[in-house]
């Protein structure tokens, strides 16, 4: 356990205490987001992100020990436990290194070697490998001869020991281990075409070349994807010769008329250890890339849903579309479905007078603020009309480019169905569109986070780790807004951490007999422990309660300590419901944290959050983000000129740059060379989805509907340093 911790806090650059704490608390049970939040002082203020960090390893050093014990124990049940193969066990770092030392063991296929075993050639094979000056290899093979065991000869028989040790120089682990790291070190990937004259998004890989340890992830998955897809022919290069020399090496000893059928059995490289190993790299650089890829995923996820809400407005939702018509729903500024239509203002039937007399009208009887158009089919011809319906109306109105990923999946859900059962299928996507705007996490929850369109390569991954990684994700952003345990929605609050989906229904059910009066209230539900509340009760919110704290994130276990500071300072329960304690935070400073905090039983952490949170109950941490762009006239491709600027909205981020969107159908790239003055590794060092940037455009390809930008002030700017 010791090395263990060891190991996590080096990898994470954390200290050991903070590691063990970690450790212990996770496997007690508690879940990511209450161990960041309410066990600070445990773990010296780990964030969310470090804290996933440190299970994911935490999960892959418990995995290489599971298998370590296995490979131990099934070749113990060989009776092939000797002190080194115990020692090799006890240094593999690798759940691969543990596999090499594992190989001879492992029972295998009939091959040449296990052939040439069966027709008794492994003494002479013996023979040879001892190298004995004295030996003559064609007289020592010629008692191995027999027609009826398939070696007719002293050649075939010397032939066949050779592949024995061709096999047996392919199974030392210390060999397979030192060519699959100089390979690493000095190997290249390469890539050409299969079919140079067909284009295809591939083509930048049709004459690639680059050493394998610098090739990024994302060139990885690309690569993967081409040559699955059959453009690409994919291979790794190395200087075979210098590692048949080294296999010679290792092998031959001395001169003997043995040595050359030893150097011979070198071809156990090309025939058996370079597949092996080779295959063995790409797949550990795809399963890196595919990490990677995740870890971009979740951060885009991330910043998603951790849009800022429009709130106290009344939006209308446009899904767009040709044939069938855009369906239209008006939200009042609370989200309930206050109106519908279907117009059809985009073609074949460019109905637009007709069209824009409806939603005039529309947004004139429910005073409609926004219109919100999803991003999708017709989004190009549907924001031009929404901009020339908005010029003609008598009251101010803006629109809003929302990402309608995953609404028509929505749409068609059981869940769906259950929320809206009043409204036809094709008119639920134009509510999602809306509420997205003004509730953005509240809204994407429902939805599978694949289905949300700011991943890349998703459909190549592992699906249970990209569920369990985006599941952790949306679970983190829930607990950190924090959810009204009586209007939130069973989707929502089944994502806030201590509770499932189980549970969620429960708490539903409990309020349509019993509105919520209080947190201690949620102890009633079936489902709901002790362990439970503990780990869920810190997340949700009770405004309505006669206490002032069961609207904050303040943990009930801390109630008594946050009173106890409410009187130490000269304050009451009224004085935070009504919020007049901006002195609050001088007045413990007066005091002195550290001693205030020691009289209260508490740590600094806790108690600087109790004071955050009682200068600002109920607060919503998205409410400090900027709110989204809203425009009121449309732009498209055509119209783009080199030099022009704009404040675009960051809609996607991969590793090679940003998707900006800056207000015509398509987004454009910022190529991570683009996007900061120094040197950036990553795209998301810099940006996020969601952030407003000022661009400039440096290349526009009309037929090819490609933008290229740079960010204009991004060429002042620094990264910023990863956390």
């Amino acid at each position: 356990m010791a090395d263990l911790i060891s190991r996590l806090a080096q990898e994470l650059g954390i200290r050991p205490q903070q590691a063990e704490s970690a450790v212990r608390l996770l496997d007690e049970g508690n879940t990511v987001p209450f161990i960041a939040r309410y066990r600070k002082e445990a773990t010296g203020s780990l964030d969310d992100g470090k804290l996933r960090a440190l299970e994911e390893r935490l999960a892959f050093h418990r995995a290489v020990e599971a298998r370590r014990e296995e490979v131990r124990r099934l070749i113990e049940e060989q009776g092939s436990l000797s002190a080194s193969v115990a020692a090799a066990l006890d240094a593999a770092g690798t759940v691969t290194e543990i596999d090499d030392v594992y190989r001879p063991f492992r029972p295998k296929r009939r091959t040449r070697a296990s052939i040439a075993a069966e027709a008794g050639l492994t003494p002479l094979a013996d023979l040879l490998w001892a190298q004995d000056a004295q030996t003559d290899p064609h007289a020592a093979a010629l008692p191995f001869a027999d027609a009826e065991k398939g070696v007719p000869d002293a050649e075939a028989a010397l032939k066949g020991a050779m592949d024995i040790l061709a096999e047996r120089a392919s199974d030392d682990a210390d060999v397979r281990k030192w060519v699959r790291e100089y390979t690493f070190k000095n190997g290249t990937l390469v890539c050409r075409a299969k079919k140079k004259e067909e284009d295809s998004v591939y083509r930048a890989y049709y004459d690639y070349a680059e050493p394998l340890r610098r090739v990024p992830p994302h060139r990885i998955l690309a690569v993967d994807r081409g040559e699955r897809e059959g453009f690409l022919s994919v291979r790794v290069e190395v200087n075979a010769d210098y590692i048949r020399t080294y296999l010679q090496s290792r092998t031959c000893r001395g001169e003997s008329r043995c040595r050359a059928y030893v150097a011979d059995a070198a071809d156990a490289y090309d025939r058996l250890i370079a597949p092996s190993v080779q295959n063995e790299l790409r797949g550990a650089l795809t399963e890196t890339a595919h990490a990677q890829a995740m870890r971009v995923f979740g951060e885009n996820l991330k910043h998603l849903l951790l849009q800022p809400p429009v709130r106290g407005k009344v939006v209308m939702g446009f899904d767009p579309a040709y044939r069938t018509g855009c369906k239209i729903a008006v939200v009042d500024d609370i989200g309930a479905v206050v109106d519908t239509a279907v117009v059809y203002p985009t073609p074949p039937q460019n109905k637009t007078e007709q069209a824009k007399k409806t939603l005039g009208a529309l947004i004139k009887k429910h005073k409609v603020d926004i219109l919100s158009i999803g991003n999708g089919t017709a989004s190009k011809e549907s924001e031009i009309f929404a901009a020339e319906l908005l010029r003609e109306q008598d009251r101010p109105v803006a629109y809003v480019m929302t990402n309608e990923s995953g609404a028509s999946v929505y749409s068609a859900s059981a869940l769906a169905a259950k929320e809206l059962p009043g409204l036809d299928v094709s008119l639920r996507s134009a509510v999602s569109i809306a509420r997205r705007l003004q509730d953005p996490l509240a809204e994407l929850v429902k939805i599978d986070p694949k289905s949300i369109g700011v991943g890349q390569y998703q459909h190549d991954m592992d699906a249970k780790k990209l569920d369990a990684s985006l599941a952790g994700v949306v679970e983190s952003c829930v607990s950190s807004v924090g959810a009204d345990l009586n209007t939130a929605s069973p989707a929502l609050l089944a994502h806030i951490a201590g509770i499932n989906a189980k549970t969620a229904q429960s708490i539903c059910d409990y309020r349509r007999e019993k509105r919520f009066e209080t947190r201690a209230e949620l102890k009633k539900v079936k489902g709901v422990g002790e362990k439970a509340y503990r780990q869920c009760a810190g997340f949700l919110r009770v405004p309505e309660s006669a206490d002032p704290l069961d609207n904050t994130a303040v943990h009930p276990e801390s109630y008594d300590a946050a009173r106890r500071l409410l009187a130490l300072t000269g304050y009451t329960a009224s004085d935070v419901r009504n919020g007049t304690l901006d002195a609050l935070a001088d007045k413990v400073e007066k005091r002195g944290k550290e001693a205030l905090a020691a009289e209260l039983g508490i740590g600094l952490p806790t108690l600087a959050d109790i004071v955050a949170e009682l200068q600002k109950p109920g607060r919503d941490p998205r409410d400090e983000l900027p709110q989204p762009v809203l425009r009121t006239d449309a732009m498209d491709i055509a119209s783009l000129r080199v030099g022009m600027e704009f404040d675009g909205v960051v809609r996607n981020v991969a590793d090679f740059g940003a998707f900006v969107d800056i207000g015509v159908h398509q987004d454009g790239l910022v190529h991570i060379s683009k996007l900061a003055k120094g040197f950036v590794k990553r795209a998301s060092d810099v940006v996020a989805v969601g952030d407003v940037i000022p661009v400039r455009v440096i290349e526009v390809d009309v037929a090819r509907k490609r933008i290229s930008l740079e960010r204009v002030d991004g060429l002042l700017k620094q990264p910023k340093q990863p956390k």
